[in-house]
């Protein structure tokens, strides 16, 4: 792995935590594909899933630490907004939403949650469960300054998700069409005049035998209209089918609905949703199999100007699964390269109660177990490169420009000064590049390009541009390879040693071979108007 600057992190956190502040002019609309404030101005959604769905229906964590340490924490972190989740039930099983949480977790059997809420949160432990939610959970995170997105993520409270979980598709055992929209329209009520309320996801992973496209285009305008005439602040956020994996059929009919300004689409995207092919399978010839498959399904909409919201992404956080590992490098290029909002599966370290297993430990989980530390600051640092907006309306003067960015550490290429080593380090601080038809990469207004000097050096900034070391071809199926001819020899690659100073080496991994790891030499070119 290769090392991160330890003066990042401190970066990282100014940068993140003065974005959060600027995060201003409730409520949001949505201005082509971007999500903007009042003032027009760009409000990147990088939020992270918080669940409350489960068995308990109570936001999980709060039998680990205080609230106000959680939402702290989740601001500490960078992330902007939390999608927390809530079981349709919730709001329309009368049973249910009278229960207090002690009811909750005593119906349940998990006495020791109540003892460790009522010491840890005792202010919640006697609320209805839904007041825990409105009063607590969502007042905590906007006191915080966080925006929550509210997330329909299943009707009966429970692990989500299975195609026969009774909870996938309108007609199912568990999911009337008609009490969905009743759910809604409370939900969107409870919540209309909370300024950090920003959002309504109206259902979570659409699946099933019974998912077709007809009854989606019957059902899912009807939820949008619901909402907004409850709630017409916030932003309404409609899932595609096949677990939230496939929108395609938009491009055949567009959706119609009486207001504008609004819609959002979300999309889901894990390592597993390809199988195992991140390791049976070249990690190139995956990568650009996937995000062809991804623009095709789903990154089209940008193009149509709507706003793409990657809802749920996520790793093993332990870090030794191969497959997620990979999945993650060709995520971050992708997530970069199209600046997309998105959210993190999960918050959670552990749950009250999991499919029948007490205190389960949640290796997707941003935190540990007991919700005191991260679970993985490499992985926390990575994603942070992707919180802040590389471009959108009213963000700087900035000129568009380009940098250079790998996604294996989720820095950018900087240049120091003209005698120093080109290294890695925050994307904020890097040169304007620019990336021309002859595969020059320049530093933007200069006479400057970037130079290969051969196997195993270090590359340079020359202002011999017309030379064969300075074109740059972008090669490889994942076409993040940046290639350059030393003297008409065989090629070398930009690629990046121990110190995070930037090399060139032999190309790596372009052919079939699935067990070599070509990441250390993925570099993509970002459009930004950062300054």
């Amino acid at each position: 792995m290769i090392p991160v600057v330890i003066l990042r992190a401190v970066t990282v956190l100014l940068l993140c935590v003065t974005f959060l502040q600027s995060v201003k002019g409730f409520p949001l609309h949505t201005s082509d594909r971007w999500i903007v404030n009042e003032s027009g101005k760009r409000v990147k959604l990088a939020c992270v899933s918080w669940a409350s769905h489960l068995d308990a229906a109570v936001a999980e964590g709060l039998s680990q630490q205080p609230l106000d340490f959680i939402s702290k924490r989740i601001k500490s972190m960078g992330f902007n907004c939390v999608r927390l989740t809530w079981p349709l039930f919730l709001l329309t099983n009368d049973s249910l939403a009278s229960l207090t949480v002690r009811n909750s977790f005593q119906n349940l059997g998990l006495l020791q949650s109540i003892h460790a809420v009522q010491a840890i949160n005792p202010s919640i432990i006697d609320l209805p469960l839904i007041k825990a939610y409105q009063q607590e959970v969502v007042k905590s995170l906007g006191e915080n300054d966080v925006m929550v997105i509210l997330d329909n993520h299943l009707s009966q409270p429970g692990w989500c998700c299975s195609n026969m979980d009774g909870n996938g598709f309108f007609g199912d055992e568990y999911f009337d069409p008609d009490l969905w929209i009743k759910g809604l329209t409370k939900m969107a009520t409870i919540f209309k005049g909370v300024p950090n309320v920003v959002g309504m996801s109206l259902r979570n992973e659409l699946r099933g035998p019974k998912q077709n496209v007809n009854q989606w285009y019957s059902y899912m305008p009807k939820g949008a209209e619901a909402v907004h005439a409850a709630n017409p602040d916030v932003l309404v956020i409609l899932s595609g089918l096949n677990f939230d994996t496939d929108l395609s059929f938009i491009k055949k009919g567009a959706l119609k609905l009486s207001f504008n300004g609004k819609l959002v689409l979300e999309v889901h995207w894990y390592s597993f949703t390809e199988g195992q092919a991140w390791t049976s399978q070249n990690a190139n010839q995956v990568c650009g199999q996937v995000t062809e498959k991804k623009v095709r399904r789903a990154g089209f909409l940008l193009d149509q100007g709507l706003p793409l919201f990657v809802s749920e992404i996520g790793v093993d956080m332990r870090g030794s699964n191969v497959n997620d590992n990979r999945y993650l490098n060709c995520f971050m290029a992708f997530a970069a390269q199209h600046d997309l909002d998105w959210a993190w599966w999960t918050l959670d370290g552990s749950y009250y109660i999991k499919q029948g297993v007490v205190g389960m430990n949640e290796y997707f989980g941003i935190l540990n177990s007991n919700w005191s530390e991260v679970r993985n600051t490499t992985v926390l640092q990575r994603i942070s490169a992707i919180q802040l907006p590389f471009q959108g309306p009213g963000l700087s003067e900035a000129t568009p420009h380009k940098v250079v960015f790998h996604p294996l550490t989720g820095l950018c290429i900087l240049r120091k000064s003209p005698v120093e080593a080109l290294r890695l380090g925050p994307c904020s601080n890097s040169d304007g590049w620019e990336y021309t038809d002859q595969n020059i990469l320049s530093i933007k207004g200069t006479n400057f390009c970037l130079q290969a000097e051969g196997e195993g050096k270090q590359a340079k900034i020359g202002n011999l541009c017309s030379a064969s070391n300075s074109r740059w071809e972008m090669i490889s199926d994942s076409k993040m390879h940046l290639s350059s001819q030393i003297n008409n020899s065989s090629g070398v690659c930009l690629d990046v040693d121990t110190n995070n100073i930037i090399v060139t080496n032999t190309c790596k991994c372009l052919s079939k071979d699935n067990t070599c790891e070509p990441a250390s030499q993925w570099f993509k070119l970002v459009d930004s108007t950062r300054n």
